[in-house]
């Protein structure tokens, strides 16, 4: 059994530039192009879509995972994940989640980006978020998930603490952990014969720190681990610098903090090839539907400020028939216009996120394929400050309610008030007014039925 995982990068045309152009090839699934983005999970599907919505109606090539995601707070029970049947072909997590067979699968310990955990990580765990609250997730327990579940790629346990910066103190003990947990996953992914499939390739983490605070850890891979290192998980930009030169043509995963496309620029200048984005699902979330193009539209000549998305709550697309966006070929701008998916909106259908999400994805996925053109090019730092000087900074703000925020997207401190509205009122609390209440006349309106309790106006 062996790691058939590889990547390759194109020479291009370019001095003094770390942008750069590669192609990710896993054993069974689709390439890759990079620079590109793998699509954030919530509990194994991209939020809005069903895994059949996804395969045809979206170009999404593979999916970022996190284990916290199919664990519960007490270990004493076994994950379902673990224990779904399969064939000798099949993966017991690609099994579980329905994800399609030539998506590439991606494993973490933990969402991005995560929840501030409440506990300190220790010297044998991190601590993570489950579905019924905050645990800790042992090394060998990971080393257990990633034997069972089996991705294509696992990121190695990193001891860092989102969104935290560490002490001093706390330095001095992240390299020595991350290393002690990445030789745990090493060695039990190397003993792993259980089956014939290709084994998980294993990425190592670059942590958040100077290169001088890390310099020994980052040693110990390159000369003692390099034949087990299929790629680098990146934390940080800024510490893409630390990256020995023995291990600068391993793929770099990007978990870092990318709030726009003008950030994603940037990083993908520094030279990271492959991103989990959150501000996609949360454009969606928000109904917003993204807008922008990379370097622009040919006839925005002299325009300056663009919005990079719309706000579909807008009563202004209350009668509009056109696309989201006029030569879109997207399933969701191909089939309907803005009108209509601003109503979903209002009518808070479940089907507007869904049409939003197709949307934003297909629009990264040019963004990335234009990017890659102008890198091949040679046009890339001219078309980044092209972008730059076309577009806001920011994203607009949403001016309607989203759905029902989930558990892993906030942290609830004590005495918060409720984040979601209460959906549902006992019907007890009504029952005495509404008996005495005369029966509404056929003739009643909303208002007349508002007055006599059988009826509560949504603003």
């Amino acid at each position: 059994m062996s790691t058939a995982l590889k990547f390759e990068t194109e020479e291009v045309s370019q001095h003094d530039c770390h942008q750069r152009i590669g192609r990710l090839s896993p054993s069974g699934r689709k390439p890759i192009e990079t620079p590109h983005y793998l699509a954030m999970s919530s509990r194994g599907c991209v939020p809005h879509l069903s895994q059949d919505m996804m395969r045809d109606n979206t170009s999404i090539k593979g999916m970022y995972a996190a284990l916290e995601d199919f664990i519960e707070k007490s270990s004493k029970e076994t994950p379902p994940a673990y224990d779904m049947p399969i064939t000798n072909k099949e993966t017991q997590l690609r099994r579980f989640i329905s994800l399609q067979p030539d998506a590439i699968l991606v494993l973490g310990p933990r969402r991005h980006p995560p929840i501030p955990a409440r506990a300190a990580n220790t010297n044998t765990s991190i601590s993570i978020q489950t579905a019924l609250g905050f645990t800790t997730l042992e090394s060998d327990d990971y080393v257990e998930a990633a034997q069972r579940l089996r991705p294509d790629i696992v990121l190695g346990m990193a001891d860092y603490e989102y969104p935290k910066r560490p002490g001093v103190k706390r330095i001095e003990k992240m390299g020595d952990r991350t290393l002690a947990w990445f030789q745990d996953m090493a060695a039990g992914l190397e003993d792993d014969e259980s089956i014939e499939v290709s084994r998980s390739a294993l990425f190592a983490p670059v942590l958040p720190i100077e290169a001088g605070q890390q310099s020994d850890y980052l040693n110990t891979l390159k000369e003692d681990l390099a034949n087990r290192i299929s790629g680098l998980v990146v934390y940080d930009p800024a510490s893409i610098d630390a990256i020995p030169t023995t291990m600068r043509h391993l793929l770099r995963f990007a978990l870092t903090n990318v709030r726009g496309p003008h950030e994603l620029l940037n990083q993908i200048s520094l030279g990271l090839d492959v991103f989990v984005l959150p501000f996609i699902g949360e454009a969606t979330d928000g109904g917003l539907a993204l807008t922008f193009t990379f370097p622009g539209p040919e006839s925005s000549q002299g325009t300056r400020h663009q919005s990079l998305a719309m706000d579909m709550w807008s009563t202004t697309y209350t009668s509009d028939t056109s696309p989201l966006v006029g030569d879109c070929t997207c399933y969701a701008c191909q089939n309907h216009h803005r009108a209509f998916i601003r109503h979903l909106l209002d009518a808070k259908e479940m089907l507007a996120w869904v049409l939003l999400q197709i949307h934003n994805h297909h629009m990264m996925d040019l963004f990335f394929a234009n990017a890659r053109q102008s890198i091949r090019r040679g046009t890339f730092e001219s078309d980044c400050n092209s972008f730059a000087k076309l577009y806001e900074q920011e994203f607009p703000e949403t001016t309607g309610k989203g759905p029902r925020i989930r558990g892993y997207q906030v942290k609830s401190g004590p005495a918060e008030p409720r984040r979601n509205p209460q959906a549902f009122r006992s019907f007890e609390d009504a029952q005495e007014r509404l008996a005495e209440a005369p029966l509404p006349s056929s003739d009643a309106d909303g208002e007349d039925l508002e007055r006599q309790g059988f009826a509560e106006k949504v603003t």
